[in-house]
Parts: structure tokens; C-alpha cells; sequence
């Protein structure tokens, strides 16, 4: 039986604890990649996205005085896969020109530490939106998170591990645990925007004249 869910409120956790479990991408959707030569296999792909999903995950710091050296993967999300870059030099390389274009557009969650750790790296993020602060409409002035505006918009348990998200994202083999929470992270936003879009729910600020033939065609 569902908890009952105020308007103009966050969700509670009880709430959201009573809604059916997101559904990923499935596993063969989902890509990591560690190579050159794997990234120019989905370049063309890449190129002609006008909408990705965007986040980064970095090797946590615990001591005083410890450098942040990531990110360690980024991760890029169509509506049909999530992309994993394992980080490297020549991958950063392929990536900026994606990251700097323009006309493809970049959404996610909390991408303020994101911009400042491929600032460091060279790479300045262009037409990217920040969905937390996308809420508005609901009365919500604060940012909300991905946990929250998966629930508030498809009803859904949007599952954040802290043990997962705190892992080692360094690590040349990834776990299922992190391949999984990585593409999620990647994903959920670009489903977050189209349905905001689809809505039009869209803040004002962001101008949505040249984003309406940006939804999937044909969408059931």
C-alpha cells in the first residue's frame, strides 16, 4: 500500500520506500570503456546525441591534506545506453570535444564539483543544466535531488547506495555494484529533463524554443 505523499513537499522517506524500484538499463546497455580504440567504436553514436545524461565519480579523499585527483569515471547516458569512461588522458581528450560543444546538451545533479574538476583538467563545460534546481514548479525553492525527482515525477524508489558511492572509482575492474549505480546516475537525468521538458516545466531561465524536437519521436 502507497504512504501518501504531501504536494509542495520533498518526499518522505517512508514514501519513497513504498514506490516500486527504478528500472536500469539493462546490463549489455551499458558500456565501459578503457580504451581509444573502444571510444572511436561509439563516436559516431556520441556525435549525433543531442541530449546526455552527465555525471563523474571520483576515488573518495579520507585524510587532511589529500588531493582529489579525479574524476576516475565519467559517465555519459543516451535514452537507449550509458556510456563509462574510465579515465585517461587520450579519454578526456576524446571526450572534450562533446563536453565543450554547444549543441549537445549536458544534464544532471550536482554538477557544480563536476565543472570544477574538468576545469582543473583543461575542459570547460558548455550548455550543461543543473536539474536540481529545476523544481520550481512544485514548489520547491531548494535543490532536489535525484533520489527526490525521480519519485516526484515517475514514482519510483531511485536506489543511492553510500557505500557504492563512496567506493573505490579508481579501480582498474569495476564492480556490478558500481557499473550499475554509474549508469543510473547517468540516465535518470536524461529521463528527469524530457519529462520536465514534456511537461513544461522547464524554468524560464532556460530557453526550451530550440529543445521541443529534442524528445524521442514516436514516444509511447
Amino acid at each position: 500500500m502507497c504512504v501518501e505523499q504531501p504536494t509542495s513537499a520533498l518526499p518522505s522517506k517512508e514514501y519513497i520506500q513504498s514506490l516500486p524500484r527504478f528500472q536500469n538499463l539493462a546490463s549489455e546497455k551499458i558500456l565501459v570503456i578503457n580504451t581509444l580504440q573502444q571510444c572511436q567504436s561509439i563516436e559516431a553514436e556520441l556525435k549525433i546525441a543531442t541530449i546526455l545524461g552527465f555525471d563523474s565519480e571520483s576515488k573518495p579523499t579520507f585524510n587532511k591534506g589529500e588531493v582529489q585527483t579525479g574524476p576516475h569515471l565519467i559517465q555519459l547516458a543516451t535514452f537507449e545506453k550509458a556510456y563509462l569512461f574510465q579515465v585517461s588522458d587520450e579519454i578526456l581528450n576524446f571526450l572534450k570535444p562533446i563536453f565543450e560543444n554547444k549543441d549537445q546538451i549536458k544534464v544532471g545533479f550536482g554538477l557544480k564539483n563536476d565543472a570544477h574538476l574538468f576545469r582543473k583538467k583543461g575542459i570547460e563545460l558548455n550548455s550543461v543544466i543543473e536539474l536540481s534546481k529545476c523544481f520550481g514548479s512544485f514548489g520547491l525553492n531548494n535543490p532536489v535531488g535525484i533520489k527526490n525527482a525521480m519519485a516526484l515525477l515517475f514514482k519510483v524508489n531511485f536506489p543511492k547506495s553510500k557505500s557504492i558511492s563512496t567506493s573505490n572509482w579508481a579501480r582498474k575492474n569495476l564492480t556490478i555494484p558500481q557499473i550499475e549505480y554509474a549508469a543510473a546516475d547517468a540516465y535518470a537525468p536524461v529521463l528527469i529533463f524530457e519529462e520536465l521538458l514534456r511537461l513544461g516545466l522547464l524554468p524560464k531561465t532556460i530557453p526550451n524554443t530550440s529543445l521541443k524536437l529534442r524528445i524521442r519521436p514516436n514516444k509511447s
